[in-house]
């Protein structure tokens, strides 16, 4: 019975480490809703929302970076120390790659390029941190151990629809924030109405650029996880996109009549 309870335990560590992964998805999709509807009524605390009931004061470039660090180092922790799992095979490969893609640029290249920027206030700024670990370790534990795709998945057109996407969703959010870091000319302050790119026809270009990143990287894995890390990123950044919209209309009297919050045309 000892030689039975030893053979079967490892796939019953295994069965557990799924329900929790598929339980923290869940989780996550809670979050994002509760976090939809408490923004309808608070402005998100950050930027030119900057408030010092949540906190005190982090500088915009270190904020960024330690907030995101966890994105990147968990899921290289992951990869370095845990055992291959699904790791050999090239659709979970390069989802992952996918993954590390844009917090890669999110870690190491953007906070660099802010360029002045407010400071986070502690408490956002500690909630983002929670997130990035908490999504890190949920997307690239799935793929590096859980997560079975035929052989042919990359090729499939799930897949290519997907990578598409994010790929697409990625260059509008590179893109995007260009444009807003060169709203300003040096020795500038105030802020000014952005213009080019998508923003020709949204006012939270970079924000619909992640969110179809995320869309796609969704499509693409085909997962609760990254489905619940999708809806997770729409409902954030749409709140933040609808804030910025009413911002600009209350600031700007000349603002773009026919722009909208997140959609083109629609929203």
């Amino acid at each position: 019975m000892q030689k039975m309870d030893g053979l079967f335990s490892p796939y019953l560590n295994d069965m557990r480490e799924y329900f929790i992964l598929e339980c923290m998805s869940y989780l996550l999709i809670v979050m994002g809703v509760t976090a939809f509807v408490v923004l309808f009524f608070v402005n998100a605390p950050y930027g030119r929302y900057t408030s010092s009931t949540f906190g005190f004061p982090i500088r915009a470039r270190v904020a960024w970076f330690i907030q995101e660090l966890p994105a990147l180092l968990v899921p290289l922790w992951l990869l370095l120390f845990s055992s291959p799992g699904r790791i050999a095979y090239l659709p979970n490969q390069v989802l992952i790659a996918m993954y590390l893609c844009h917090y890669v640029h999110r870690t190491l290249i953007y906070p660099f390029l802010i360029q002045g920027g407010k400071p986070t206030p502690f408490i956002p700024f500690a909630l983002a941190f929670v997130f990035c670990t908490y999504n890190g370790y949920l997307q690239t534990r799935h793929l590096s151990h859980f997560a079975v795709f035929p052989r042919d998945w990359i090729t499939s057109p799930c897949f290519i629809i997907g990578f598409i996407l994010w790929l697409a969703g990625m260059i509008i959010n590179v893109h995007s924030d260009q444009v807003l870091r060169n709203l300003r000319k040096p020795g500038e302050t105030g802020y000014k109405i952005p213009r080019g790119g998508l923003f020709e026809y949204v006012s939270g270009a970079n924000f619909t650029g992640e969110i179809l990143e995320w869309t796609g990287f969704a499509i693409a894995a085909w997962s609760l996880e990254s489905a619940a890390f999708a809806v997770f990123t729409f409902l954030v950044l749409s709140s933040r996109a609808s804030q910025h919209h009413r911002w600009y209309k209350e600031k700007f009297e000349d603002y773009p009549k026919t722009r909208k919050a997140l959609l083109p045309f629609v929203f």
